[in-house]
């Protein structure tokens, strides 16, 4: 062995030996759900002590955008805040900061719970930080569009204009 103590007898697979030298079972009896892994990878992730770690590159790691340039993008545009005030690209986040970030029409509320410097896996990423967005607004619930008939020809301007009305989109009528 490698470790040097094959004179105590080999270790089994899945055994450990503890202080007074008796082997001790550290194979699980059931499935671990892979919360292990996460956060080894989490940890793995997170910065060496002292070293902070911008917001783009928080935003980037855990998901909240696709590129990193699209968070340093977002942030120069004003659509980050952090604690209520617009950042820059640079700003070093905190465990505790409330990071707010419009994108592609909705806005995503976010509190810090765990540093990391490194993007990883969304269910690593989802440990990362506390959702608190407001839930999407439901989608309008749109009538189909007047299909007609096949070989039916060009719609009149009667046709035309019962489509538009049906649709929602027809203007108040003018007295003519």
């Amino acid at each position: 062995m490698a470790s040097g103590r094959a004179s105590e007898g080999a270790a089994t697979e899945g055994s450990t030996h503890t202080e007074d030298g008796t082997a001790a079972d550290t194979s699980p009896a059931a499935p671990v759900a892979p919360v292990a892994p996460a956060v080894t990878a989490a940890d793995a992730a997170r910065p060496v002590s002292g070293e902070t770690v911008r917001i783009d590159s928080w935003i980037w790691s855990v998901r909240l955008m696709k590129t990193r340039s699209m968070a340093a993008t977002a942030c120069r545009g004003g659509h980050v805040r952090v604690n209520g005030e617009r950042v820059k690209p640079a700003y070093a986040v905190r465990v505790g900061d409330e990071v707010r970030l419009r994108h592609d029409g909705l806005e995503r509320v976010a509190v810090v719970k765990r540093l990391i410097r490194k993007r990883v896996g969304a269910p690593v990423a989802i440990e990362c930080y506390v959702d608190n967005s407001p839930p999407p607004p439901p989608r309008e619930a749109v009538a189909p569009a007047g299909i007609r008939d096949r070989g039916t020809g060009r719609p009149t301007k009667r046709d035309r204009r019962d489509m538009e009305r049906l649709r929602g989109l027809a203007a108040p009528d003018d007295a003519s």
